[in-house]
Order: structure tokens, then sequence, then C-alpha cells
């Protein structure tokens, strides 16, 4: 069969869990039981060679919904030609979005939205994996135009044109050459989340904070909001830990309204907090402007769980926000995220990527380095996140040393996992999961026979 011809195979998914929530690994005001998951979509095609991983993180029993909604995408996708994919990616997602049917659902937003991402993230997995280049350097050695093309600016005009876009692509190459390299010698500065987790006791929270100064990291971050008093012993242990001179920020995961956030962020002052993070919900963008004012000179920062450009367009327009925290997974993949990119420059707001969860830290280095490497041209004020949970399920796993994330080398997304690993955690019937549904079997008649004798067993209504 010539090149020419190769087409899209088939769309595969996976429904992968770990289960996080015993160690209470991903812990938070309000999540405080996360099974970390990935809704894992792989395209194969009809010649066999590379394939496009890609996946939306969930938390659980979420996945069930998410995995059948990147499903009810197949149709769009199998067939198409793979050389016609990889040359616009646009237009898959275009077509993914526009489906009437199911954009009913959103419009643009929840979990049809993420699905399109996982697909449209996995049609550039394979797109960069046959130009032979890691996803950041795809990008950052793109033509500008191209990269307009790719930018959804449907409701985005009125305050970023696809000129004024492609005049920031332009100036953002000038010099990328020489950013590329510096970002392949030492790397892109990273924070971690990894002594905050609002379930670990005191001293694990101090024993890792020091850790993570230890390892490099100017900047770690806790969870709060669940218990102020709590909270205060945990920023007053974090910040002892650390020393004055670390950035330590907080995270409070949408728990409050506007004036409690205002009012807490406050009882917390003292500890210096660099940033308060999703203070109240990711929909209220005056009510972060409020508590953006409120909480003044602590920065305002979220991102992780807005649901499209548009909101991201109004949280800037509104002077709401001094960090932004796009997500590679959140949003509809690359596409969505080129624009949030090209607004917060813009409006220069740095960009600080949401990352953790399964395989977020693997994506979203990528778009962080393209930012620096070819539009913003700057790391000041601006780091990724990390938390070391779960790496070692994937191929092209992200390396981070001194603080800093390496670039990564390998053509791709980094988004492949192990078969091992998809084999094992994939949910009901991977190994794990089959074992420990076993254990729970075996485990129930011990159980029952552990009852005072003679009772009789009472059958719920």
């Amino acid at each position: 069969m010539p090149a020419t011809s190769e087409r899209i195979a088939s769309l595969d998914t996976y429904d992968i869990r770990f289960p996080t929530s015993r160690e209470l690994d991903g812990s938070d005001a309000m999540n405080p039981d996360p099974d970390y998951s990935a809704a894992y979509v792989v395209l194969r095609t009809t010649e066999g060679g590379d394939e496009g991983h890609g996946f939306t993180f969930t938390i659980g029993r979420g996945n069930d919904v998410q995995v059948a909604a990147i499903g009810a995408l197949r149709d769009h996708v199998v067939g198409r030609s793979v050389a016609a994919l990889c040359a616009d990616p646009g237009s898959l997602s275009r077509d993914l979005v526009g489906d009437s049917q199911l954009r009913w659902l959103g419009p643009e937003k929840g979990v049809m939205h993420m699905a399109v991402g996982a697909v449209v993230n996995a049609v550039w997995d394979l797109a960069a994996k046959r130009a032979g280049k890691p996803l950041w350097r795809f990008l950052a050695d793109a033509d500008p135009g191209w990269l307009v093309s790719q930018v959804d600016f449907r409701y985005l005009t009125d305050t970023l044109t696809p000129d004024e876009a492609l005049e920031l692509l332009r100036r953002g190459r000038q010099g990328a050459g020489d950013r590329a390299a510096a970002l392949v010698h030492r790397g892109y500065p990273a924070y971690t989340t990894s002594p905050g987790w609002l379930g670990y006791s005191d001293e694990k929270l101090t024993r890792l904070a020091r850790q993570a100064v230890d390892e490099g990291f100017t900047q770690i971050k806790l969870k709060v909001g669940a218990d102020l008093d709590d909270d205060i012993r945990r920023c007053r242990a974090a910040r002892a830990a650390v020393g004055p001179d670390i950035r330590m920020a907080v995270d409070a995961n949408q728990r409050w309204g506007v004036e409690e956030a205002v009012a807490w962020t406050r009882a917390l002052a003292e500890f210096d907090p660099y940033w308060i993070e999703e203070p109240t919900s990711p929909d209220d963008i005056l009510g972060h402007a409020a508590i953006r004012r409120g909480v003044h000179p602590v920065r305002v920062a979220t991102g992780e769980h807005v649901q499209n450009r548009i909101v991201f367009k109004q949280l800037l327009q509104a002077g709401a926000v001094d960090v932004l925290q796009l997500d590679s997974a959140r949003v509809a993949g690359v596409n969505e995220n080129l624009a949030v990119l090209l607004l917060a420059a813009k409006f220069g707001v740095p960009v600080c990527p949401h990352a953790g969860g399964v395989g977020l830290c693997e994506l979203v280095q990528h778009l962080a380095m393209f930012d620096y490497v070819a539009l913003t041209g700057t790391t000041e004020n601006r780091v990724i996140e990390y938390v070391d949970h779960l790496h070692q399920h994937f191929l092209d796993p992200v390396v981070v040393t001194g603080g800093h994330y390496r670039a990564p080398a390998s053509p791709g997304f980094s988004a492949a996992m192990k078969q091992t690993s998809i084999d094992t955690y994939t949910y009901p019937h991977g190994t794990f999961w089959a074992a420990d549904a076993a254990r729970a079997a075996a485990a129930a008649p011990a159980a029952t026979a552990a009852g005072a004798p003679g009772q009789d067993t009472e059958v719920p209504a």
C-alpha cells in the first residue's frame, strides 16, 4: 500500500486506574480519596507504524463516562488519511468540536471537550513522531502562519485576532535557536506539590519539604481549605522546613466562596504564600477578580479546571489572575492550548502549567517549553508543576534534576504508556484490579463468619 494511502485503522480506548487513594496521594480539600486515572486512547494505522497516544486525566469512577465519550468520537477518526491529519490537526479538532449532537452536551466544555482533547493530543503525538521530533521542538520549528491556522479564533477576536497572534509568534521566533539550546542544556524550572497533599502527616510534610529543597526546587505547594487551624499549623511547619527564601504556594481546589477565600488567605498571609490557587469556582471570573483585589500582594492562580479558551479570555480581560495554569488535557488538546498560550502572551500573564495526575507532567512540559522557546522567550516567574507519582508507567517519563524539567528528546508527546502498565491497571480486568477483586471476595465470607453467631443477617432494602 503506498504511503499516501495510509489511514487511521482504529481508535482503541482503555480505562486505566491507579489506587492512589490508599496512601492519600493526591488528596485535597475537595477530593479526599482520588484514584488517579486516565481515559487512554491509541490511534493505530493501516500500515502498523507509528501510533498516536493520548489521554485525559480523571480520578476514578468518572473514567467510565470519559472512556465512553472518547469512543463516541471514533467514527470521526477511523478511516482518515494519516498524512492529512498530521499536516492539519486543526481539521480534526474543528470536526470533533463541531459535531452538533455531541456539542449540545457542552458546548465546548466538560466530558465531551476533554474527550476531544484526548483524541486531538493523540494526533499531535502521531504528527511529532512522524516528524522525528519531540512535540515542543515540532511546535517551535513550525511556521508561525501554520500555527495560527491551528487555532480556532471564534469568540476570541474581540481580544486576540489572527494577525495579532501571527505577530506574537513571529516575534517569538527571534532567538528561538539559542533558547532551544539553553533549554536542552539547563531545562525548565519546576516546582513540587509532592510534600503538600492534605492527607499527609506533619512529619511527612516536613520531611518531603526539606527533601524538595535539597533536590533543588525553589518552590513548593501545599493543599489547604479543609480546616483553618490545620492549615495554619501545616503552613508553619512547611515554612520552618524550607526557610524564608523558598516560594510556598497554597491551593484550595475550589473550596471557598469569595468572601471566605479572602478571609482564609489573609489568615495564611504570615507564611508569605506566593499564590493562592483555585480559591473559588473556576467559572467565577468576577469572583476571582474580587479575590485578587482582596488578597494582594498574594497572587491569584487558576486554570486547571477552566473549561475552554473563552473562560481564559475573560479571566485575562477582567484582570482576575496573576498566574495562568493551563492544563494539557482539560481543554480540547494542543490546538486550544495554543490559543490559551497566545492569550496569556498578549496580556503578559505568566503561564505556570498544572501537572501531576496521570501523565500530565509528561504532556504539559512540551507546551511550556514551546512557550519559552518560540513565543514569550522567558522563564521568569514561570514554573511547571511536578508531582513524583506514576511516571514509571510511561515509555518516555519526565526527568527532573536540580529542580528543572529536562527537555524531552524522543519524538512525540511523551504520552505512550508501557504495555505492561496498561495490562496491569486497566479497570476492571487488568491483573491488579482482578486480583484486588478476588482478595475482596475472599475476605467477604471471613467477615461474615466473624459476626455474632446465631444472628439473622439483615438484607438491605
